[in-house]
């Protein structure tokens, strides 16, 4: 029987059964959701047909309210809008649990990407070898980030999981009962979580998900392409923010971070008990049964930290573990010995670490801490910096940086700047004796923008706990379009400085580097930004290879195109030889974390995809640098784009635009994250103290997704306008590159929804602003269907067009019960008297709102 197109496969599985398991809610014996069931279609056809009409959001709520709720008073009427925004948030999470259920249906886990068709390509043109010798050196890693996006808390996601597990079988009792579970389940938080809330919290993905499915892709990878030999490399690993990333998040401290890498430890021994159980029942057999019964008894010791000479250290764990291999081998037929292999791949995998924890801090704070620091040094007549430090020229100030000696030892700072930055990487030393060196290596300077930067950090790492062996990598972010501009020279400051080459010689010649996609688009608009990331990778790459130093680019990426998120897989099997591919780094947070690798199947299956593009982008012999000619199309793109980007980003009404008419200032009111939702302590509204999720995400629940658009259709435009288009889809055809930026954006253009705003074109102080932004969408979208010879957005990926679809029409009476308290706020606002009670309460349907809104898109922030 042949298979059915993935579409028909998705409209079964997904639309059909969503449609049958909604219908169950209206079973439920609830009484008010069984009325909201009833009145929540009528009001959506009132959206649908208003809009289509149109008629602004609150005429539509308005009519709604008059042809069928007229006999009741304002409160009921209010009331009933919070009853639909918690019937819809619960019906995105059903959404969520069938999409989920109906993965490995939909999607082709053994089809193009995957570690199987992989191995079939590298057989077929006989470089099975190569693909070994690649797959020796070749690593992805996978950072879960401290920026939750995704407003489900720990029991919905608990629901989801069990309901997506009912859904794959049909269980209708075990369904109807979760359903009812779900409409009980509160779905927002009393109080912000700490970091080490948000730290737990991701350790369920970690405990339930990425342990058994990057252990899965291990084993499959040493079975079928090393044929059961050792493989001398982890291939996969995970990165870990959460209690580490201290960047405008005054809730980080050093205790949270010593606590988060010992959550993260137990949590890993916990896991090896469960296996070592299993193997206690299996591994009856006579000179095997007490070892692993005193594994048990020993891992149980190390957990709880108790009789020392009876716990046992990672590396004895897996020696044991070999050595009883080879007596099953030997003596007993080899029974069980791939589930003893398994294990031991696993502890090549997690070792006692888990996930390795990142810190990370801005260079702003950097040189206030290091500043304090030499300050508090010199009053205690420390040696380590002359008293005429701070007067040096820059030059000798490096110098002296790169080439630091001494110790602060002994010396008791009060600066509360100090005490933290010293205590901060003492813990990360603590860390690296209790959990390994992989368990916390890596410092990352954000905002870093000069070679001091680098050196500030380099040189206190060494005095405050390392010394001359320095077990950690310091690792520059360069996010804004300056700055990308200016790493290649940063990078070659420290390349030939005899000392930092010193450091990079003991750490393998490897030096990792960090570019943020988030704060790039931000800064220069969504072509320029990825652009300048790829021109400053290709910089750097011939910069390291000229110095002999293996470079690894760690990518900070967000959920949606407009944050370096989309396509992922497809952006890395676009890049050419021009850029060092040897590894794979990438941070994954809010939504994408679920909606990626929130379940086995499809953590296994884009965790392949990864692996596969990085791979099939060296073994690929097409794999072509873009030509000089399509280089100067892109350059000059990006230019226009900037250009236009950079005029709508200065327009006096930008700001005011987005702290009066969009969701920006609600972020800060929820209760999704511990951080701030913006650096800096200034009461006004400045630009470059806004964090990129609330940026892009104020646009996406406006539907305008202006950061993963803007400027591309004026670019476009040009090309169009001097009747020389064709240089344009030359490029489009002959860069993979620019092709997926392409349709990344046409993802952004196709979640915007113009109707909903249209109503602004007619205020008084924004209609103007307005204007541009939508002149801006339809240029871009006229002229990328243009360009792609498509009728209509995303045609050549149905079912990822039909996922947004359903979701998009899920939320259309959020979206717009969303825009009606908007506008009564600002109604409100402008009256003679302020209400504040009724302003309270519309506020708070702004931020209820936002909750289905974020968790529908998967990808909005």
């Amino acid at each position: 029987m042949s298979t059915q197109p993935k579409l028909i496969r998705f409209n079964q599985n997904v639309v059909s059964k969503y449609q049958i398991y909604n219908s169950i809610f209206m079973t439920l014996p609830f009484d008010s959701i069984s009325k909201t069931v009833v009145l929540l279609p009528l009001f959506y056809e009132t959206c649908k047909k208003g809009f289509e009409n149109g008629e602004n959001p609150t005429t539509i709520v308005e009519t709604f309210f008059k042809k069928y709720q007229g006999r009741r008073n304002h409160q009921s009427q209010i009331n009933l809008l919070f009853r639909f925004i918690q019937y819809i948030e619960r019906q995105v999470v059903l959404f969520d649990a069938v999409e989920d259920a109906a993965f490995p249906i939909v999607h082709n886990m053994e089809g193009i990407g995957t570690l199987r068709s992989l191995k079939e390509n590298a057989e077929a043109d006989h470089k099975k070898q190569l693909l070994q010798q690649y797959l020796e050196a070749f690593k992805v890693r996978i950072v879960l980030t401290a920026h939750p996006t995704q407003f489900y808390p720990g029991t919905v996601l608990g629901i989801i999981t069990d309901l997506a597990e009912a859904i794959k079988h049909d269980n209708l009792s075990e369904i109807n009962s979760l359903l009812a579970q779900l409409g009980k389940t509160p779905f927002f938080k009393d109080k912000k979580p700490t970091p080490y809330d948000e730290a737990v919290n991701l350790t369920w993905y970690l405990k339930n998900v990425f342990y058994h499915s990057f252990g899965s892709i291990y084993d499959y990878v040493q079975q079928n392409i090393f044929d059961d030999a050792e493989i001398d490399n982890s291939i996969i690993n995970i990165g870990f923010w959460p209690g580490g990333d201290r960047d405008g998040n005054p809730f980080v401290t050093p205790q949270i971070t010593l606590d988060v890498a010992k959550k993260l430890k137990e949590s890993i021994i916990k896991n090896y008990i469960k296996d070592v159980k299993y193997l206690r029942r299996r591994l009856t057999f006579r000179g095997i049964r007490e070892r692993i019964i005193t594994l048990n008894h020993q891992l149980h010791n190390t957990l709880l930290n108790r009789d020392e000479d009876n716990q046992i250290t990672l590396l004895e764990f897996r020696n044991e573990l070999k050595t009883i291999r080879q007596i099953l081998i030997s003596q007993h037929q080899s029974l069980y010995v791939d589930k003893l292999t398994m294990l031991i791949n696993r502890t090549t995998l997690f070792g006692y670490h888990f996930a390795s924890l990142d810190i990370r801090q801005d260079s702003r704070v950097h040189d206030e801490m290091f500043t304090a620091l030499v300050n508090e040094l010199q009053a205690n007549k420390s040696d380590i910096f002359p008293d005429n430090y701070f007067d040096l020229p820059l030059k000798e100030q490096l110098k002296l940086l790169s080439g630091i000696k001494g110790t602060v030892d002994g010396i008791e700072f009060k600066d509360e700047l100090a005490i933290n930055i010293t205590e901060t990487i003492k813990a990360m030393k603590s860390i690296q004796e209790q959990n390994g060196e992989i368990a916390c290596n890596r410092y990352i300077i954000s905002n870093n923008q000069t070679t001091l930067n680098v050196l500030q950090l380099f040189a206190m790492l060494k005095i405050v706990a390392f010394g001359d062996d320095l077990t950690a990598d310091v690792v520059p972010l360069f996010e804004t379009v300056t700055d990308l501009q200016a790493s290649a020279n940063v990078m070659e400051d420290l390349y030939t400085d005899k000392n930092y080459r010193a450091h990079l010689e003991q750490r393998g010649n490897k030096q990792t580097i960090m570019l943020g996609f988030s704060d790039g688009t931000k800064d220069g608009g969504y072509l320029m930004a990825n652009w300048a990331i790829f021109k400053a990778k290709e910089a750097l790459t011939q910069l390291s290879r000229n110095y002999g130093i293996d470079v690894i680019f760690f990518d900070g990426r967000g959920g949606p195109p407009a944050r370096g998120g989309g396509k992922t897989h497809q952006f890395y099997a676009s890049l050419g030889p021009t850029i060092e591919d040897k590894e794979i780094q990438l941070t994954i947070q809010g939504q994408t974390i679920s909606s990626n690798f929130g379940t086995l199947e499809s953590s296994q299956y884009n965790m392949e995809q990864l692996i596969s593009s990085g791979i099939s982008n060296r073994l690929n012999d097409k794999n072509q640098a873009m030509s000089s000619d399509n280089k100067k199309v892109m350059d000059h793109l990006a230019e226009l784009s900037y250009k236009a980007y950079v005029n709508f980003k200065n327009h006096p009404k930008f700001l005011p635009y987005l702290e009066r008419m969009s969701t920006l200032k609600y972020y800060a009111k929820t209760n999704i994250g511990s951080r701030p939702s913006k650096r800096g302590k200034s009461t006004k509204l400045i630009f470059e103290d806004l964090r990129a999720i609330p940026f892009v995400g104020s646009w996406s629940q406006l539907k305008q997704n202006v950061p993963g658009f803007f400027g591309v259709g004026t670019a476009l435009k040009y090309y169009e306008d001097k009747n020389e288009f064709e240089k344009v889809r030359s490029l489009y055809n002959d860069s993979k590159f620019f092709k997926t930026l392409v349709e990344n954006s046409m993802m952004s253009l196709s979640k915007s929804f113009f109707d909903l705003t249209k109503y602004m074109a007619d205020d008084e102080e924004f209609g103007e602003f307005w204007k541009i932004i939508y002149a801006e969408y339809e240029t871009s979208k006229r002229l990328l269907l243009k360009l792609t010879n498509s009728e209509e957005l995303m045609e050549n990926e149905p079912v990822g067009k039909a996922s947004i679809d359903v979701r998009e029409s899920i939320v259309l009476p959020l979206l717009t019960i969303q825009q009606y308290a908007l506008k009564k706020i600002q109604e409100l606002e402008k009256a003679e008297v302020r209400n504040e009670k009724d302003i309270a309460v519309y506020e708070k349907i702004v931020m209820r709102s936002l909750f289905g809104n974020i968790n529908a898109s998967r990808n909005s922030a």
